[in-house]
């Protein structure tokens, strides 16, 4: 059976320092009593910054996980494959979603995490960590200073949106939706996030009360979007 994914459209320990709650509620997800979850941190999408390492480590070490992390890009002895088998939370930070994903393929890395998905081991992230593992995505990456499609990984069947609340974000997936650029999908807000069980939709999370996330459909020519309430958890 695969594994669960929790995409964050912002929030997290990178937005929120303060306000762990997102966080919290992934290591919740983790259901064995003998030992703590191995987390291992992502932040290839920032080209492994020393400081977004740094601030996941302060946040983490604070909870009731071990952290980790996997740095690629100066690190070309890394073995990706055995890092996936080690560890059981995979959290992928925010930054450039293209050149991570052209990483991740040029390493393998994009398959030892479709496998330990489906082995059941946890994906999440946020940002370019959340909508990674949608079938396409709204993403800055492709144009810089400018809202485009990106094809991702094709966990989810879905297209994904972060950062659904501010400027551009929702007008973009509308449009892109009704051309045929991408499918339906979710725009998810910043301190809101999916909660998804093999592909099914089990829960939204949020870190304050003012964040939703919405699925986002096209019928008989127009674009329609719903406050997604399945589930739904503070």
């Amino acid at each position: 059976m695969a594994g669960q994914i929790v995409a964050l459209g912002g929030g997290g320990f990178s937005m929120e320092p303060d306000n762990l709650a997102l966080d919290r509620y992934i290591l919740s997800l983790w259901r064995r009593s003998d030992r703590e979850p191995r987390v291992c941190f992502l932040p290839t999408a920032t080209g492994d910054s020393v400081e977004y390492i740094g601030r996941f480590y302060s946040a983490f070490e604070k909870l009731a996980c071990r952290p980790t992390h996997l740095a690629l890009m100066d690190s070309p002895t890394s073995d990706p494959a055995a890092a996936v088998l080690e560890n059981d939370i995979f959290y992928v930070g925010g930054g450039n979603t293209r050149d991570m994903l052209s990483v991740w393929r040029g390493c393998g890395l994009d398959q030892a995490l479709k496998e330990a998905w489906q082995a059941g081991k946890i994906l999440c992230g946020i940002s370019a960590g959340a909508i990674c593992w949608f079938e396409h995505a709204i993403s800055d990456s492709v144009v810089e200073g400018e809202l485009h499609p990106l094809k991702c990984l094709g966990f989810l069947p879905w297209t994904g949106c972060p950062h659904y609340d501010e400027p551009g974000r929702r007008e973009t997936f509308h449009r892109c939706l009704a051309s045929g650029g991408v499918s339906a999908g979710y725009g998810i807000d910043n301190s809101a996030a999916l909660h998804f069980e093999g592909s099914k939709l089990v829960a939204v999370v949020t870190s304050r009360p003012d964040a939703y996330a919405y699925h986002v459909v096209l019928t008989n020519g127009q674009v329609a979007e719903t406050v997604v309430r399945t589930g739904s958890k503070k």
